[in-house]
């Protein structure tokens, strides 16, 4: 696994460079504002630093390393120390961030993170992983103890390296289990492990290298980008109850407000009142048109008289994905404009849906379209697992979560890091 930090003037251009030099299969890790230094950086704008990520095999550190820990492990007694403090995988990115402070850069965290887990759950993040780490602690110093009081041969203490592995790899399987990731997932992981696992290898770098490949299989955010002409028409499709007009909502301001993106609403829902006139309230306050649509045709209208913006957002009528009429005019509704608009589909879920469920929605809307992903009401569970499952299921692109009811604030892009650390955490 290869991570590297990469400046531009825009993320993009530090991008660009990242691709450049490691090629278009790197995979965004972070990305952050560094303020210039000195006093003449209070007059110059901030660059952005990305951070990136490549799969490789770090095969001569790892040895190293291999042979430095186990040499200190088989040899207590003669050098008379402790034995060298195993390093968890948070403590080797703080050392990383100490070292680049100490060199006079500013740290700061990925953007919104704490937005993707709410404030009030940060600390059981953390606890759970803190936990995790420290019954991993406890296991090593008995390992430890043993050793130095026992006269056992080399080969009995490959063994019990061994044995400790294939613990450590149950823990971290029964984890993800406990986080709702499905079965043939989590195998699919730690078989990914094993073929990179070394003899002896550190645990922390286990967990480490786990991490960094369940955020590789996340792979980077999309998000709502303007087409390269013309007006974008945007449709959101998903089932009853999951909260797409108040996504629509949150996402309208974002780019209206935070973008300066000229936007129009249009609702298809025309089977719920309440949906119509919750988005017409929205459209009101952001003081963007709004229009209900009750035919194809009259999307096509609609591309026609806001052709000089760069968004219309339409909010579908939600629906049982086993209602075929609804099913079909929600086809219809997404396909009038295909050929003279450029277009996307996002598909809107809730994190709190069965796994079962999930899949049978995800695969009744591929026959429609093409689409990404949204998961809302993360605020309403502690297991993120589904997540991970749908989008090696569907293969498709996460794009925003929400975690709230609050407009515009309680939405934001995907975060892969912060969701795998979750599942990875483990529960209470």
């Amino acid at each position: 696994m290869i991570i590297k930090k990469f400046q531009g003037k825009t993320e993009s251009e530090a991008t660009e460079a990242a691709k450049k030099e490691l090629g278009s299969g790197v995979v965004i890790m972070n990305v952050r504002t560094v303020k210039r230094k000195g006093l003449a950086g209070l007059f110059r704008a901030p660059i952005t630093e990305v951070t990136v990520a490549l799969e490789a095999e770090p095969e001569k550190a790892v040895a190293k390393t291999e042979s430095e820990r186990e040499k200190a492990v088989l040899n207590p007694v003669e050098k008379k120390e402790e034995p060298p403090k195993q390093m968890t995988a948070l403590e080797q990115l703080a050392l990383q961030q100490r070292k680049l402070a100490e060199q006079g850069a500013v740290i700061t965290p990925a953007p919104n993170m704490s937005q993707i887990i709410p404030d009030n759950r940060q600390d059981t993040l953390e606890e759970k992983l803190d936990s995790l780490e420290h019954l991993l602690k406890e296991r090593l110093e008995e390992k430890r103890e043993s050793d130095v009081k026992s006269d056992a041969s080399s080969s009995n203490n490959e063994g019990q390296k061994d044995e400790e592995q294939i613990k450590f790899t149950k823990l971290l399987y029964n984890t993800m289990l406990d986080n709702e990731v499905h079965e043939k997932y989590a195998n699919q992981i730690i078989e990914d492990a094993e073929k990179t696992k070394k003899p002896n290898m550190p645990f922390d770098y286990m967990l480490t290298n786990i991490y960094q490949k369940m955020i590789l299989k996340f792979g980077n955010p999309s998000t709502i980008t303007p087409a390269p002409k013309g007006v974008k028409v945007v449709y959101f499709v998903g089932p009853t109850g999951v909260g797409k007009t108040t996504t629509i909502a949150k996402i309208a301001s974002k780019l209206c407000v935070e973008e300066k993106r000229k936007v129009a609403l249009l609702t298809a829902d025309t089977y719920r009142i309440a949906a119509a006139e919750q988005l017409r309230t929205y459209a009101n306050i952001l003081e963007v048109p709004f229009r209900i649509i009750y035919s194809p045709s009259e999307v096509e209208q609609s591309i026609e008289e806001f052709k000089d913006y760069d968004f219309i957002l339409v909010d579908t009528a939600g629906h049982s994905h086993h209602n075929e009429e609804q099913r079909n005019n929600t086809n219809l509704i997404i396909h009038a404009a295909s050929d003279i608009a450029e277009s996307e589909v996002y598909l809107v879920l809730s994190a709190t849906t069965k796994y079962r469920d999930l899949v049978s929605i995800a695969d009744t809307y591929r026959e429609m379209s093409d689409y990404k992903i949204i998961f809302t009401k993360l605020d309403e569970t502690t297991c993120f697992g589904n997540i991970l499952n749908l989008k090696l299921y569907t293969g498709r692109e996460l794009s925003y979560v929400t975690y709230g009811q609050n407009v515009p604030e309680d939405i934001d892009r995907f975060n892969p890091q912060s969701t795998v650390k979750s599942i990875l955490g483990g529960n209470s």
